[in-house]
């Protein structure tokens, strides 16, 4: 059995073949017969994990394993804290409403790279980092929740999975390493 970890960086599809003007997974893995457990849409970054057991795949990415998904969203605006509650709560997006989640500010996003290209900046609107720990991960999910609450996403780091935590494992944008097959995989929960 194989198992990366990728720090996806932004702009990179996730998919190992070839697009026209993004990069693919296959710019930054070079190891045959892997495929992503889970997706990030091509404007998100962080943490992917890929493998060649099909039933590793499975219990990484469906939601019925209920597995810990952590995300870094740099919101537009100064939420509150009732704000947080509300995304914690669920929120109706319309076609369907999300589970309960762990919502709660970042305390420093120092740990994170710079992004290329950086973000817009406003000068006379504020942004602010908050952190929700889902376990659904639908097509862009958390950049839908944090709109319906009236804070649009700015950028967007998913920063765990499971116990696997992109800042304990050092890498970088386009970095990747392999991880352990010995391990106790329920500890992805």
């Amino acid at each position: 059995m194989t198992l990366l970890a990728l720090n996806k960086p932004f702009g990179t599809i996730c998919q190992f073949s070839p697009h026209e003007t993004r990069a693919s997974l296959a710019d930054w893995v070079k190891v045959p017969g892997v495929y992503p457990a889970g997706r990030l849409d091509s404007d998100s970054e962080g943490l992917i994990l890929l493998t060649d057991d099909g039933a590793l795949q499975a219990r990484i990415a469906e939601p019925r394993h209920k597995l810990v998904k952590r995300y870094w969203a740099q919101v537009e605006g100064a939420p509150s804290g009732r704000d947080l509650q509300a995304l914690a709560r669920g929120v109706d997006l319309g076609d369907y409403v999300t589970q309960p989640c762990r919502a709660a500010f970042v305390e420093s996003s120092d740990l994170l790279w710079a992004r290329t290209p950086p973000i817009r900046y406003r000068a006379a609107i504020p942004t602010t980092w908050i952190e929700l720990s889902i376990t659904e991960g639908k097509n862009r999910q958390v950049r839908r929740m944090t709109a319906a609450v009236g804070f649009p996403t700015l950028r967007l780091v998913r920063v765990g999975v499971g116990v696997l935590d992109i800042f304990s494992l050092g890498l970088q944008p386009g970095e990747s390493i392999a991880l352990p097959a010995r391990a106790p995989w329920d500890g992805l929960r």
